[in-house]
């Protein structure tokens, strides 16, 4: 349970971020609308007015409110220009001065030529 909570509390903070929670309120807004509407008119009847949007519920206008005052929230930011280097600055790399190859085998085959410590280590 722990070990996926930390997941879960990500994966609901990103959800949030994008607006989904507003879409959830609005489908649960629907769902009560339409099990309402069903209590007294037809399939039909009741389907056309849940989602006509004529008849809204308190739920439906509190999602259209929310929406709204999110996006008004929303600030231009600015751009700055960041002036921290106004230099050119040259990175040169040269070759070492001296360079000897050395074959993968030669370092391979040198662990396997020492012998195990004796007596053996004891574990403390």
């Amino acid at each position: 349970m722990f070990r996926r909570l930390p997941r879960l509390l990500v994966t609901v903070a990103l959800a949030c971020s994008v607006g989904l929670h507003w879409s959830l309120l609005q489908s649960v807004a629907w769902t009560t609308m339409l099990v309402g509407n069903l209590q007294f008119l037809t399939i039909s009847e009741a389907v056309q007015r849940t989602f006509d949007g004529k008849h809204p519920c308190a739920l439906c206008k509190a999602v259209a409110e929310g929406k709204k005052s999110e996006k008004k929230s929303e600030t231009v930011l600015s751009l700055k220009k960041f002036d921290g280097l106004n230099q050119a600055v040259a990175i040169l790399f040269s070759p070492p001065a001296s360079f000897s190859a050395v074959e993968a085998r030669a370092i391979f085959l040198k662990s396997f030529v020492q012998a195990p410590p004796t007596p053996p280590p004891r574990v403390a």
